[in-house]
């Protein structure tokens, strides 16, 4: 379930309609934001299966005048540390000039019967600011299959620090909407912010 809007209000409702620890999870977003007027925002809620156990989470990502702010909200079940099931939450708040990436994949039904407004089946959001990054790395070769010379490593280094998927399947078209309405928010902010 995800949610989009452009007020503190809003961002208060959506996250009470997810139903998620809704007290828990504004207390610590309202936190993050302080008195700075909300610009955009997506509610995401996602539910997985871990052998026997239903597990929930919710990622909130909030984009103000200055700050991108992400949070997350996990469940964790009763364990030998702690009698009952408990939750954690976490917001990163990140200034927009730090914001290195905004990169959104679409996925798409029939692309040779495209039509330009249709929505992609689903979109993977992700958002690069330098606290995360993947290193790919693989054999180097020069190209000829008889050479037996070491030639090194090459490889790629990507910023990953959030990458979060909806699809129409699982979450719905208007939720799929909403994720490239932030998306577009997020760029266009970061656009201006870098200059």
């Amino acid at each position: 379930m995800a949610k989009t809007g452009t007020t503190s209000q809003g961002l208060r409702e959506a996250i009470e309609r997810s139903g998620y620890y809704p007290a828990l999870v504004a207390e610590a977003v309202e936190a993050a934001v302080g008195r700075e007027p909300v610009v955009s925002f997506l509610v995401h809620q996602e539910t997985t299966f871990d052998s026997n156990e239903v597990r929930r989470h919710a990622t909130v990502l909030v984009l103000t005048g200055t700050r991108f702010i992400v949070s997350h909200t996990d469940e964790q079940p009763a364990d030998g540390n702690a009698p009952t099931s408990y939750a954690t939450t976490s917001t990163e708040s990140v200034k927009l000039n730090r914001i290195s990436s905004v990169v959104l994949s679409r996925v798409v039904a029939d692309p040779q019967s495209y039509v330009p407004g249709t929505l992609p089946r689903e979109v993977v959001l992700t958002i690069g600011w330098g606290a995360v990054s993947r290193i790919d790395m693989e054999p180097a070769n020069c190209g000829d299959p008889n050479c037996e010379a070491d030639h090194g490593y090459t490889g790629s280094s990507t910023a990953d620090d959030l990458s979060l998927r909806v699809s129409e399947a699982g979450d719905g078209p208007e939720t799929v909407r909403q994720a490239l309405e932030f998306a577009q928010a997020l760029s266009e902010a970061t656009a201006v912010s870098g200059r």
